[in-house]
C-alpha cells in the first residue's frame, strides 16, 4: 500500500514540473530561483537517430492555399495599312543550258606533215527517222629518222546511217568504206651488209613497200521493246588488199528473251561465216583459202538472293572448216557472280567465261597493218578465263578494281616477223620488212589494277596496269606479248575556257625473231630471240574554248622524243606536235 502511494506522488510531482516547465516560456513571467541537489552523477547518453524524410512536411504558411488572380485586358482597335503579300518559292538560280550542236568539223596539222581531219553531220527527216554522216582522215609524210624505205600513211574512212526511232522499235542501216595505205619500212638491222654499197643501193631502191588495204560494209540493228526479240544485228564485211587478198564475212546475231518460272531467260544466237584468200604463199607458189562457218547458241539467266547476283550460262558452239573438212563441237562456260561485300564500297566477283573467237585478215590489219599478205587465218579456242577480283568505291568519287584471272587458249594468234633472204627477185615484203602470224597453245596469269578518281567535276584521274606470265606450248617465245602494260590519264579545267590533259603509257620487253635464211643455210646458227626494249610514251593536250562553236587544241605526242620501236625494226616518229580547231554547227 506505501508503495502504491509512492508511486502517485512521484508521478504528481512530474506533472507539477511540467506545468511549470511550460509556463516558464512566457517570456515576462520571472520563475524565480530553486536549489536542485544531485543524488547521482549524470550519465549522457546518445539517442537513436532518424533518417530524414525524402518529402518533409512543413507545417508554415506558405503552405496555403493560393489565391486565384484575374488578369484583364483592356483591348482597343488600332488601324493598321499593312497588306501581306501571298507566298512564294524561293528562286533558284539555274545554270543555263548548254546548246547542244548537231554537227562539227575538226581540222589539225603539225610536223611530219600531219593532217587529222573529221566532219560529222545529222540531220532529223522527221519525229522518228534521222540520216548522218561520218568523215575521217590521218595521214603523216612519214620523215622517220634513220628509216631507209618510204614510212607515210594514210587512213581515210567514210560512214553513212539512216535510223528510226518508233515506240516500240529502233532500227538503222549502216553503210561504210575505209581506205589505209602503209608501206613496210621496217628493213632488219645490218641489211645488205654483204654487198657492196651500189648492189645494196640498188637492192634498197628496187622495193616498193607501199600496201593498200580497202574495206567496205553493210550492216543493220533492229531494237524491239516489247518483244521475245529483243535485238538482232546483221553485218556484210568485205575486205582486200593491194595484192589480191580477199576476205568476206557475215554474221547475224539475235537475241531472245523469254520467262520460265518467273526467270528471265536470255540467249543469244549468231551464225558467223568466214572466207578468204590470199593470192600466193610467203614463199610466193600456192595460194592460201580458208573458210570458217561458226554456229553458236548462248543461254543465261540471272539469279540474285540478298547481296549475291549470279549469272549462269553456257557457250556451245559449232565450227565447220569448209577447206580442211575439218567440223568440231566447242562447249564454253560463261558464269559470273559479284557480292557485296560492303554495299557499293567493296564487291567481290568471280567467274569463269570461255568463246570460240573467229580470227579474221582485217581484224589482224587494224591491229598490226604490217603483215604480210600470206597469213594462215584460223579461230581461236578460248576454253577458258577463270578471274576473281575486288572493285567498289574508296570514297564517294574514287573507285578501284583488281582482277586475277587465268587463261586457257588454244591456236592463240601471235605476231611474229618473218624470215627473210636479200635476193632482188623477193616480194617487196619479203625482206625482213613484214610480220606472220603463228598460233601456239598458251596459258596467261595475269593481274589487273585500276583505279578512278574524280576529284571534282574540273579534275579527273585514272591509272591502271597489267602485269602477266605467259606458257607456251610450241613457240619458243610469246611473240611481241609484253609481261607489263601500264597506262595513267588525267584531265582537268584550269578555267572555264581554257582544259588541259596528259597521257602516259609504259610498254615493257617483247621477244621477236627474224633470220636471213641466205645465212644459215651456208654457216648453220643457233639464233636466239630478239629482245625490244620496254618504251614510254607521254602525250599531253591543250584547249581553248573561245565560244561554244568554237574550240581551238594543241596536241603533243611523244613528249620524250624516243624513237622506239612498238614492232621489231618498226621505230616510230619522234615528237609530233598538232594544231587546230573544231566548229560546231546547226544546219
Amino acid at each position: 500500500m506505501f508503495k502504491s502511494l509512492s508511486s502517485i506522488r512521484l508521478l504528481s510531482i512530474c506533472l507539477l514540473l511540467t506545468s511549470l516547465f511550460s509556463f516558464a516560456q512566457k517570456k515576462e513571467e520571472n520563475i524565480g530561483t530553486e536549489v536542485v541537489n544531485v543524488v547521482k552523477p549524470y550519465t549522457p547518453t546518445i539517442s537513436d537517430a532518424f533518417k530524414i524524410k525524402e518529402t518533409p512536411v512543413l507545417d508554415d504558411d506558405g503552405n496555403t492555399k493560393k489565391e486565384t488572380i484575374k488578369y484583364t485586358i483592356f483591348s482597343f482597335p488600332v488601324a493598321s495599312t499593312f497588306t501581306p503579300s501571298k507566298g512564294k518559292a524561293e528562286g533558284v538560280e539555274k545554270e543555263e543550258q548548254k546548246h547542244l550542236f548537231s554537227n562539227y568539223a575538226t581540222f589539225g596539222g603539225g610536223n611530219y606533215g600531219i593532217v587529222n581531219a573529221e566532219l560529222f553531220v545529222n540531220q532529223d527527216l522527221d519525229n522518228n527517222s534521222y540520216v548522218g554522216g561520218m568523215l575521217r582522215h590521218l595521214s603523216s609524210q612519214g620523215s622517220i629518222k634513220g628509216v631507209e624505205l618510204d614510212n607515210k600513211f594514210y587512213d581515210t574512212s567514210i560512214d553513212l546511217t539512216y535510223g528510226i526511232h518508233e515506240n516500240d522499235l529502233s532500227w538503222n542501216l549502216d553503210l561504210g568504206y575505209q581506205n589505209q595505205i602503209y608501206n613496210w619500212y621496217g628493213l632488219p638491222t645490218g641489211f645488205g651488209s654483204g654487198l657492196t654499197p651500189n648492189d645494196r643501193a640498188n637492192l634498197i631502191a628496187g622495193i616498193n613497200p607501199q600496201q593498200s588495204y580497202n574495206n567496205i560494209y553493210l550492216g543493220s540493228k533492229i531494237v524491239f521493246n516489247e518483244s521475245i526479240v529483243k535485238e538482232a544485228s546483221v553485218k556484210f564485211d568485205h575486205f582486200s588488199d593491194a595484192y589480191g587478198s580477199s576476205e568476206n564475212r557475215f554474221y547475224v546475231k539475235p537475241s531472245f528473251q523469254f520467262d520460265i518460272n518467273d526467270k528471265a531467260v536470255k540467249t543469244n544466237v549468231i551464225v558467223d561465216y568466214l572466207g578468204g584468200s590470199f593470192s600466193k604463199d610467203y614463199s610466193n607458189t600456192n595460194a592460201i583459202k580458208y573458210g570458217y562457218t561458226n554456229i553458236g547458241i548462248a543461254p543465261s539467266f540471272v539469279m540474285k538472293q540478298d547481296d549475291w547476283t549470279v549469272h549462269l550460262g553456257a557457250g556451245i558452239f559449232y565450227s565447220l572448216d569448209s577447206q580442211n573438212s575439218k567440223n568440231k563441237l566447242y562447249v564454253y562456260p560463261q558464269i559470273n557472280a559479284s557480292y557485296k561485300v560492303v554495299g557499293d564500297l567493296m564487291i567481290f566477283y568471280a567467274g569463269a567465261e570461255g568463246n570460240l573467237e573467229q580470227n579474221t585478215y582485217s581484224d589482224f590489219v587494224n591491229f598490226n597493218p604490217f603483215l604480210s599478205p600470206t597469213l594462215n587465218i584460223a579461230p581461236t579456242d578460248k576454253q577458258y578465263d577463270i578471274f576473281a577480283g575486288l572493285k567498289g568505291k574508296i570514297i564517294n568519287n574514287v573507285s578501284y578494281n583488281i582482277r586475277g584471272s587465268y587463261v586457257n587458249e588454244r591456236n592463240k594468234a601471235l605476231f611474229k616477223s618473218n624470215d627473210y633472204t636479200e635476193n632482188n627477185t623477193n616480194q617487196n615484203f619479203a625482206f625482213g620488212n613484214s610480220m606472220q602470224v603463228v598460233y601456239d597453245d598458251m596459258k596467261t596469269l595475269s593481274f589487273y589494277g585500276e583505279l578512278k578518281a574524280d576529284f571534282s567535276k574540273d579534275v579527273t584521274f585514272g591509272i591502271n596496269g597489267t602485269f602477266s606470265s605467259y606458257t607456251n606450248t610450241f613457240q619458243a617465245e610469246p611473240w611481241n606479248l609484253p609481261a607489263i602494260k601500264l597506262s595513267s590519264t588525267l584531265d582537268f579545267n584550269i578555267t572555264p575556257k581554257w582544259y588541259a590533259g596528259v597521257n602516259v603509257f609504259y610498254v615493257g620487253d617483247r621477244k621477236d625473231l627474224k633470220i636471213n635464211t641466205d645465212i644459215i643455210s651456208i654457216v648453220p646458227i643457233v639464233y636466239t630471240p630478239i629482245t625490244l626494249a620496254s618504251y614510254f610514251d607521254a602525250n599531253a593536250h591543250l584547249g581553248f574554248k573561245y565560244s561554244d562553236r568554237l574550240t581551238a587544241f594543241l596536241r603533243a605526242n611523244n613528249i620524250t622524243n624516243k624513237a622506239y620501236e612498238k614492232w621489231l625494226n618498226y621505230p616510230v616518229q619522234g615528237l609530233q606536235v598538232v594544231l587546230g580547231a573544231n566548229y560546231k554547227f546547226d544546219f
